[in-house]
């Protein structure tokens, strides 16, 4: 056998051993707050379940596995994991984050850290010249989303973490649209690895859990520490059906990402869309960065409708059958978007429109099913 597994076999198999127990396949449900100890400290490696629960383990060993790192943390949801990231920064730290960010992203952003004494700059990052500029002695972290959420734009993360590393700067990347089946952070420079896994990782839209992965030990250690302290953990069962679901991870986004181009190319032609976020256009910003260090180009697009009104955006996700309008992205099933109401409802209309984030802008989260089904949903939708 191969040192390093490829990764279809990762997805399966990686950080997994069979239960100690019972030599259970897949790791058993510890549906148990605490663990019996023979003397005070003396115990079989887990004494409480907020500290540590071999469910969890069992999920935080896989998604250290996919990102080729060496630690994994799991979380009650993707804003936990961004909230325990951000714990590692204290008052009068800076902040630099891409400009076009997930809109939950933002709130805990400004709404709460700011509140601590935290300064964030927003920068579009897909163009490099002005990050440098924006470095100043009290920089203590890059966040980066690429691709960016609902733009879809792409941000060279080699690049970034190169101008990071030269100024001791810690480079974290929201990797959930992308997954580690089409890029992996940690391999291109980041320090820090964060998923929603309630999206694809999980696959299925039934689990809230987030997920943090890095190398470095001394940093991996500060986040356990955050995550005990604060206790912001999944439950057992969360990471039970978020390990079952990563176990399908590679053929779900192979035709996750297969329908999706099919579908950017449909609407780039359609007489009644103005315009199409997809990175696989070759006319896409940074197209060249999302083909050097992505596999495919994922699952996820946005649309503007050629007239641009909040009425007409409503009207069109109205008539939608087989993409169902609901919050969040990435499981089988098609699911489909209003960034200004939904997402990004948090922000302003000027901030979101000063990130290109218009009224009638629309996201799908392109399924599984089969593709023609899909393009038929949208043309009676458009038509």
């Amino acid at each position: 056998m191969k040192k390093e597994l490829n990764f279809n076999s990762k997805a399966i198999h990686g950080g997994q051993e069979p239960d100690i127990g019972y030599g259970a396949v897949m790791p058993p449900i510890y549906q148990t707050s605490t663990f019996a100890q023979d003397t005070p400290g003396n115990h079989k490696g887990y004494a409480y379940a907020r500290s540590a629960n071999p469910t969890r383990t069992a999920l935080e060993n896989s998604v250290a596995s996919l990102e080729n790192g060496a630690y994994g943390l799991a979380f009650a949801s993707g804003m936990a994991a961004i909230d325990a990231i951000l714990k590692l920064c204290q008052p009068g730290d800076e902040i630099i984050a891409v400009k076009d960010i997930y809109g939950g992203s933002f709130r805990l952003f400004t709404k709460i850290y700011e509140g601590y004494g935290i300064k964030f700059s927003f920068v579009e990052m897909h163009s490099m010249h002005t990050l440098e500029d924006l470095i100043s002695s009290k920089t203590k972290m890059i966040w980066v989303e690429t691709p960016t959420n609902p733009l879809l734009n792409i941000v060279d993360i080699k690049t970034v973490s190169k101008v990071a590393k030269k100024h001791s700067i810690l480079v974290a990347v929201d990797n959930t649209f992308a997954t580690p089946y089409l890029q992996q952070p940690l391999n291109l420079g980041a320090d820090i690895v964060m998923h929603s896994a309630t999206k694809y990782l999980g696959g299925h839209s039934d689990v809230v859990v987030g997920a943090v992965v890095v190398n470095n030990k001394m940093l991996a250690d500060k986040l356990y520490f955050i995550q005990n302290a604060s206790g912001a953990i999944c439950g057992p069962m969360d990471a039970f059906l978020t390990l079952r679901g990563i176990k399908t991870l590679h053929v779900r986004m192979q035709r996750h990402a297969e329908n999706t181009a099919e579908i950017a190319k449909y609407l780039k032609h359609h007489s009644k869309v103005t315009k199409v976020f997809w990175p696989g256009f070759k006319s896409h910003p940074n197209h060249k960065v999302a083909k050097a260090q992505m596999k495919a180009y994922g699952g996820m697009l946005s649309f503007i409708p050629k007239t641009n009104t909040i009425e007409n955006a409503t009207n069109i996700l109205s008539k939608l059958k087989l993409f169902t309008l609901a919050e969040s992205l990435g499981g089988v099933e098609s699911l489909v978007g209003h960034p200004a109401t939904m997402s990004h409802g948090s922000m302003s209309k000027e901030e979101r429109e000063s990130r290109g984030i218009v009224d009638a802008l629309i996201r799908l989260s392109v399924g599984i099913e089969h593709v023609s089904d899909l393009i038929d949903d949208l043309e009676q939708a458009l038509r």
